[in-house]
């Protein structure tokens, strides 16, 4: 319990510590925004493995996909991943809740670094328009976009269905998919106290290239996600 408590507290703590010291960069360049998201990262891994004794294991560096535009789709199952995955790619994009936007400065961030929100479980002028800001996004950028096809984080043992939206926005972009499994609500879960003395383990699976159809995808990246999480365990 009272790993807990300090855990939360200086891991909270430094985040709001980084998000004041880095306002000023809101009217810099994007870059310099980009480089708060990578602290943010290392901080995490910081108070996890200070505070709670967790290791971080990558798997499949070598399926890295380089020198070419992709898009990733990882479980989600913490905060841990959102954090984790700018230090791992080249400043990626998130797909996130409109509502995150809202919040004051990190929204601010969030919207200076490019991110792409949605309104859930809406039907909304935004969201019919959701795709093309993808695909524009994906073309004038060279930083990979991250979607979560689970919706939303979920328990470590839910193996519920993919929303389809991952299935679209796989063809209407025609890139290499990276898919990623992250076992971290066994460590940072969804809800209850944090555990100590586990390994977060991060596998990078091989790409998945350009030319299926839609639902042939989505099977095929829920079928892969959670066979290597059901290793994990």
């Amino acid at each position: 319990m009272i790993r807990n408590t300090l855990f939360l507290f200086f891991f909270f703590s430094g985040i709001i510590i980084i998000s004041i010291l880095f306002i000023p960069s809101l009217i810099l360049p994007q870059k310099i925004v980009l480089f708060g998201g990578k602290l943010f990262g290392y901080w995490s891994i910081f108070c996890l493995k200070l505070f709670l004794n967790t290791k971080i294991e990558v798997k499949g560096r070598e399926n890295i996909i380089s020198k070419e535009k992709f898009f990733i789709a990882a479980s989600h199952q913490s905060m841990f991943e959102t954090f984790f995955l700018q230090t791992l790619f080249n400043s990626p994009k998130f797909i996130l809740k409109n509502e995150l936007l809202k919040i004051p400065v990190f929204g601010w961030y969030l919207r200076k670094i490019g991110s792409i929100s949605v309104q859930r479980n809406k039907i909304s002028k935004d969201n019919f328009g959701l795709l093309d800001k993808i695909k524009d996004s994906a073309i004038n950028s060279d930083r990979p976009i991250i979607i979560f096809p689970q919706g939303t984080r979920v328990l470590p043992e839910d193996r519920s269905p993919f929303k389809k939206g991952v299935g679209k926005i796989y063809n209407e972009l025609k890139i290499k998919c990276q898919p990623i499994a992250i076992n971290s609500g066994t460590v940072w879960p969804k809800k209850g106290s944090l555990i100590k003395n586990k390994t977060i383990t991060i596998t990078i699976l091989k790409a998945i290239e350009p030319g299926l159809d839609a639902i042939e995808f989505t099977n095929l990246i829920e079928k892969q996600i959670y066979f290597e999480l059901d290793r994990m365990i």
